[in-house]
């Protein structure tokens, strides 16, 4: 199984970024697909996903509400997240990870695989 995520990059306050994740060697559709972030200096934390079969379920972390968005291809395997109105505080490495079903888990452990991450660096 691999996770590729690309998309990052230097932006500025206020624009907008879009990430995607392709995935290969899973069954797609029947995984919850999520993003993570890592801050320099801080733990990885929880960012946004959609939930597994078909469900259309999402689910974002507080600071990004409203501003991020999620959404998938189940035939090009592929993930998106749409972040816009960007700021510094977004900046990090972020993780596309995948994991079996239905939910979208905050907790990493939940996960089953993960992608090598992309850089988003936020400058004002």
């Amino acid at each position: 199984v691999q996770l590729q995520a690309s998309g990052g990059g230097l932006v500025q306050t206020g624009d907008s970024l879009t990430l995607s994740c392709v995935a290969s060697g899973l069954t797609f559709d029947t995984y919850a697909m999520t993003w993570f972030r890592q801050a320099p200096g801080k733990e990885r934390e929880f960012v946004g996903g959609v939930g597994g079969w078909n469900t259309g379920t999402t689910l974002f972390t507080e600071s990004v509400e409203g501003r991020f968005a999620i959404s998938r291809d189940n035939v090009k395997n592929t993930v998106l997240l749409q972040m816009n109105n960007l700021k510094r505080e977004d900046t990090g490495v972020y993780y596309c990870a995948a994991s079996r079903g239905a939910k979208v888990y905050k907790l990493q452990r939940n996960y089953d695989y993960w992608g090598q991450g992309t850089l988003v660096t936020v400058s004002s």
